[in-house]
């Protein structure tokens, strides 16, 4: 969080994962069906957030434009996954419990 913004979650992992991907925020919001506005606001949000961008972008042109994420952003995606990766450890015993409790449809 910084302030009343979440910095870094789960949609904005996966925005930087299919900018990544297809090298184009507006090719990100596509994929992800979310409106290029809310994508850009999203990058935006991000890039105010962290010390360093996570995205950089260049301008349309004779080579076109495009979008990538940065260093820090790949960082920020490594640490991210770790620590997603030790919060399913730590539930996977309630959360088997839970679907156990769950009654099945058939």
């Amino acid at each position: 969080m910084q302030g009343d913004t979440i910095a870094f979650g789960p949609g904005k992992a996966s925005l930087l994962q299919a900018i990544d991907r297809t090298g184009s925020i507006s090719a990100a919001a596509r994929e992800m069906q979310m409106s290029y506005r809310r994508a850009w606001l999203l990058v935006e949000e991000m890039n105010r957030c962290f010390n360093q961008p996570l995205v950089a972008t260049a301008t349309g042109g004779a080579k076109g434009g495009g979008a990538s994420i940065t260093p820090m952003a790949r960082e920020v995606l490594s640490c991210y996954q770790h620590m997603q990766k030790k919060a399913d450890s730590a539930i996977q015993k309630d959360m088997q419990h839970l679907l156990s409790l769950i009654v099945e449809k058939n």
